[in-house]
């Protein structure tokens, strides 16, 4: 069912700031921010040979990434998302083993313009999952 690693998440306080460390102490080449209203988050995604990784800062008062860096000051990993062929397939066979899929289990359109949906850490060994269909 699992593709490839699509990107690994990082939340971060200031967005600005991580998305320099990584172009000019890292030398990486990084997208223009962009904001994800539907998810309260504006991300900047930082470009690899083999993946992404997704710099998140909060959007508005209400996101769950306000919430993980209230617990988290600094920032860190807040999910990886794999690549899925057919995310309602993906999803209907995770739900019938008993995972649970965050929100209304419906995909969102997440920052690719893609469908996505997000498992609960408590199901895969405390660690956020987004699957994102390719």
């Amino acid at each position: 069912m699992l593709g490839r690693v699509n990107h690994i998440a990082i939340a971060v306080p200031d967005l600005s700031a991580a998305t320099a460390t990584y172009r000019d102490a890292l030398g990486a080449r990084v997208s223009q921010a962009q904001a994800l209203p539907e998810h309260g988050v504006t991300v900047v995604f930082v470009e690899l040979e083999n993946t992404k990784v997704e710099l998140l800062e909060p959007l508005g008062a209400g996101s769950p990434i306000a919430a993980f860096l209230e617990k988290n000051p600094a920032g860190g990993m807040h999910h990886i998302c794999y690549e899925v062929e057919d995310i309602l397939a993906a999803r209907d066979r995770l739900k019938a083993g008993g995972a649970r899929v965050l929100g209304d289990g419906n995909p969102k359109t997440g920052a690719h313009g893609k469908p996505v949906i997000f498992l609960h850490p408590k199901d895969f060994n405390g660690t956020l999952v987004e699957l994102e269909e390719v």
